[in-house]
């Protein structure tokens, strides 16, 4: 009887494993190719165009929070429900949120195509020889939003059915093109329409490949096109909170570069958003895990089964501070050497700064992202969004206040703060539905420490001693880590694991 519990542990942790492996590869890919493709845009664009540029990749990467929570919420439902005696409700919840996810795409296109005028003209501070061809850029944006925000709930099916393979199989090729796209047509056109142009065609292959793949997986799909108005309500009611949280949560993370726009101007966009899109690339280690936790937090919870859910909580913690923390000090210590090497020296002076402090803010916003799904998968969105609604006015004041006296350096100091602070909100809520000692108190301690090492480690001159720092510190981390944080379960995990690769 444990030999069989075992093995079903084993299982289950392998597939875990695997789908994280295929979450992380899926991100990791354009990642890579985006630390090639990046100095060349800005050689060739300028920090003007390309300011503009990275402006059309946050709203391509994420305008699906314009989908109303009815992606993640179509995740929820069906990763709850799939496998038991009203998985038939299937195909009528996926149409009920297609319908919905058009609808919406559909009015936020002719709202952005409405207001792109006075974004364009009054709101960004772009040059004027630029405003024409931005305008038709952003005119472009607009129109695709339909498009983007039905891939997204496409996206969240495949999700709830644990298809991850099929989904960065896609989505590999497409993250890639967002980068290799606007190189490929650099040697004819520098006319950001263009550049433009080429991410929405990306984003409509995808489109298309993900409809194919979804009936492909369910073909019943096809055949029960109709849908109850009670799905409709059901989805309606879960994703109203999961909106405000979809939407307060991105525009916190990436309203900072248009507000810079605003405040300052579209060239120091490109010098905060440029360390900003390396170091926030690190997200894809906890959201590829996140991805994976979703739909088991929803399946869990809906079984009974909170031990599962604490463990795999308590889990989730524990080893992103251990992966998240020797890359952050690493990025810390070295963020005007990697800045000069892979940019110019410009860059460097004005952005090590910021590449700083928004790598700490990222390892502190990789444990929220813990929480912030478990929250959501047990079908609470209402907590995160009230969380985000008292989080977001704050967050702007404190930012307006920093930008205009610190500039960019102030930026993200403002983003620091807020990430701490929403970290510890979403803690306390948590630890009031499932109870976890000792976890507030230990989590206090690691952070702290952690910013101070870090704290440290940045006032050191000399490259050389900064890097005996760095072994210094990572040889002590690894012996706290293995004596204090893991388990004996983890331990003999790991053992099994390197005797099984070198054997």
């Amino acid at each position: 009887m444990k030999s069989s519990q075992s093995e079903k542990l084993n299982r289950k942790g392998s597939f875990f494993i695997r789908s994280t492996i295929w979450n992380l590869v899926g991100q990791a890919v354009p990642l890579i190719v985006a630390i090639f493709a990046i100095p060349l845009l800005i050689r060739h664009l300028g920090t003007s165009r390309f300011g503009i540029l990275t402006l059309g990749w946050a709203l391509i990467g994420y305008i699906s929070l314009f989908d109303f929570g009815i992606g993640r919420a179509l995740t929820q439902v069906v990763a709850k429900i799939k496998g038991s005696e009203q998985a038939w409700k299937i195909p009528s919840f996926f149409w009920a949120s297609i319908y919905f996810l058009f609808g919406f795409g559909l009015i936020a296109a002719i709202g952005s195509i409405l207001a792109c005028p006075f974004i364009v003209n009054s709101v960004l501070r772009i040059p004027q020889e630029l405003r024409s061809e931005s305008l038709s850029a952003f005119y472009l944006l607009a129109i695709s939003l339909p498009i983007v925000i039905i891939t997204a709930g496409l996206r969240g099916f495949l999700e709830a059915l644990q298809r991850f393979d099929l989904v960065n199989k896609m989505r590999i090729p497409m993250g890639v093109m967002i980068f290799l796209g606007p190189l490929m047509i650099l040697p004819f056109t520098r006319n950001l329409s263009y550049l433009i142009g080429i991410l929405v065609v990306v984003r409509t292959i995808g489109f298309i490949a993900h409809v194919i793949i979804c009936f492909r997986e369910m073909p019943s799909l096809l055949n029960h096109i109709k849908f109850a108005r009670s799905n409709i309500s059901y989805l309606f009611r879960f994703g109203t909170w999961m909106t405000i949280s979809n939407i307060l949560g991105p525009l916190m993370t990436y309203l900072d570069r248009f507000l810079i726009g605003a405040l300052l101007s579209v060239a120091f966009v490109a010098y905060y958003a440029t360390p900003y899109e390396v170091v926030t690339k690190l997200l894809i280690i906890p959201s590829s895990l996140a991805c994976v936790l979703f739909p088991a937090f929803a399946t869990s919870f809906s079984g009974g089964d909170e031990k599962r859910i604490r463990m795999l909580f308590n889990q989730g913690l524990k080893y992103l501070f251990i992966i998240m923390f020797p890359i952050v000090l690493t990025l810390v210590l070295f963020a005007k050497e990697a800045l000069t090497l892979w940019l110019n020296s410009d860059f460097a002076s004005q952005g090590t700064h910021v590449m700083q402090l928004l790598a700490f803010g990222i390892m502190i916003n990789s444990l929220a992202q813990v929480p912030f799904v478990l929250l959501q998968g047990i079908g609470r969105p209402d907590i995160t969004a009230k969380l985000h609604m008292i989080e977001f006015p704050l967050y702007l004041i404190l930012f307006w206040i920093l930008v205009s006296n610190y500039g960019i350096d102030g930026a993200a100091v403002a983003w620091v703060v807020r990430v701490l602070i929403d970290l510890f909100l979403l803690i306390l809520r948590t630890r009031v539905l499932f109870p976890i000692n000792r976890l507030m108190l230990m989590l206090s301690a690691a952070i702290f420490g952690a910013s101070a090492v870090l704290a440290m480690g940045s006032m050191i001159d000399n490259p050389f001693h900064r890097g005996l720092y760095l072994l210094f510190i990572l040889s002590v981390f690894i012996f706290l880590s293995w004596k204090l944080i893991m388990t004996a379960e983890d331990k003999k995990y790991i053992a099994q694991r390197i005797l099984r690769a070198t054997s």
